[in-house]
């Protein structure tokens, strides 16, 4: 069996790098983040022109008919640069939206016009959903929603009395949420407060189960992205950096440490690819394979950036040093759509039913 990518992905990973070398160059990411943070307008406009925001979506429908696979390949081509750009949350946000039947919004989205984000928080009753005449309507606080302060349409999960369900909401001026100070600079992030807030339903359990299949899967994309750039700079260091007259490349304590980073990353690799692979192919470990991807980058990109730092000694700490940015925005990533214990509660909760019926967990 080959694991390897496609051609015609690999063509995929090798057009993106292109466009991102030139627009999110290390000078470029610095430009935003020194700004304040947010996102690159130049940037996300060039990833639209070139088709990114429906790379999944069917070619009769207006996308480039290719899968969540293609999805992964692109945002770890965003990772490995840390780019300020909307993509993960928008393209989870049209996904959603499209599964729902909210077409009009969805076309908003894949057309470029729009930013979408999506909501979604731990505890299970932070957003409430009521009926509201012929509609629904939202009241709660969600967990800080990255993307929220330049959305245009935001999909919320949230619970309508009987259970876990998810819902689009229009947002305008009036009622998007101002940018949080946050440690994680190239991106926004921004608190909603839904007070009676109008809603669309999109559908019930299983598509807040999909959204955090797919948001888990995209969130350990970036991981793996950041990882692999912080392995490769790490290992530049080590050759360039000389003490008592040998590169520290060559002390055994510090290549034990790059070689666990490249086991810890080659290992995200595997299971965020696989369980990309699951999603996209509608396979029943689709849910497993996600949680699994997301338990082990979350914790195997803590003990990445670790060693970046140790390694980098104290330039890794500085703020001109671009090592922090991927150190801050790691941390974002571990926590979306679940930490690794949110994931290893899930998982256990998946698995279970098949151990109780002897069937394999393999």
């Amino acid at each position: 069996m080959d694991f390897d990518l496609s051609e015609d992905q690999e063509a995929l990973r090798d057009a993106a790098g292109e466009l991102l070398d030139g627009l999110a160059s290390p000078p470029a990411v610095r430009k935003v983040v020194d700004a304040g943070g947010g996102y690159d307008a130049a940037l996300w406009q060039a990833m639209v022109d070139q088709g990114w925001v429906g790379v999944a979506v069917p070619e009769d429908a207006g996308g480039l008919g290719l899968g969540t696979v293609e999805v992964v390949v692109l945002l770890e081509q965003l990772g490995r640069r840390a780019a300020p750009a909307p993509f993960a949350a928008t393209v989870l946000a049209l996904e959603a939206l499209r599964a729902g039947g909210a077409d009009d919004l969805a076309g908003a989205l894949l057309a470029g016009d729009a930013i979408g984000c999506v909501a979604w928080s731990r505890s299970a009753d932070a957003v409430l959903a009521t009926k509201a005449g012929g509609g629904w309507s939202l009241r709660g606080r969600p967990d800080p929603v990255p993307y929220a302060p330049s959305s245009a349409v935001a999909v919320v999960a949230a619970h309508d009395g009987e259970g876990p369900a998810l819902f689009a909401v229009e947002v305008d001026e009036s009622s998007r949420p101002q940018r949080e100070p946050a440690m994680d600079r190239t991106r926004e992030l921004g608190w909603f407060t839904f007070d009676g807030t109008a809603a669309t339903r999109l559908g019930g359990p299983d598509a807040v189960e999909a959204v955090i299949d797919r948001g888990a899967a995209y969130a350990c994309a970036d991981l793996l992205g950041g990882s692999s750039q912080v392995l490769d700079m790490t290992a530049q260091y080590a050759k360039d950096r000389v003490q008592f007259g040998r590169p520290i490349g060559s002390f055994q304590a510090v290549k034990h440490r790059c070689a666990d980073m490249l086991v810890d990353v080659e290992g995200m690799r595997s299971s965020t690819y696989w369980a990309a692979w699951c999603i996209g192919a509608g396979d029943r470990d689709a849910s497993v394979s996600a949680s699994t991807a997301k338990i082990w980058c979350a914790d195997a990109s803590k003990r990445v950036m670790a060693s970046g730092l140790q390694v980098h000694g104290g330039i890794g700490f500085t703020w001109e040093h671009d090592l922090h940015l991927y150190f801050k925005r790691a941390q974002l990533d571990q926590l979306a759509f679940g930490d690794a214990a949110y994931h290893r509660h899930r998982l256990a909760g998946l698995l279970r039913p098949r151990v109780e019926a002897g069937e394999s967990v393999v």
